[in-house]
């Protein structure tokens, strides 16, 4: 009989290891974005926003209001950073309002 080879991992480990082989990292990412966005902008902003979506380097923000579209975008470089900071790695290179 062999032997069983007994390496214990934490779980975080292990589910890390399984999100990146399958690929569903992206997904979550898409997610956490929307999440981080919702935090770091507050409620005044987000009750302006109507979606957030992450397509590859570039996150996509459609707003119902001009005036808080123009003002958003003089900081769009402190956006990016900020959201980053919070996802813990460069996730977002480029800032689309719409």
């Amino acid at each position: 009989m062999a032997k069983r080879i007994n390496e214990e991992l934490p779980i975080k480990d292990i589910l890390k290891n399984f999100i990146a082989q399958s690929k569903l990292e992206i997904r979550i990412d898409k997610v956490d974005v929307k999440e981080a966005w919702q935090k770091m902008m507050g409620n005044g902003v987000v009750s302006y926003t109507e979606a957030v979506e992450l397509k590859n380097n570039t996150l996509y923000v459609k707003l119902t209001s001009s005036v808080l579209r123009e003002e958003l975008s003089y900081g769009k470089e402190k956006i990016i950073k900020m959201i980053n900071d919070e996802m813990g790695k460069e996730l977002i290179k480029y800032l689309v309002l719409r």
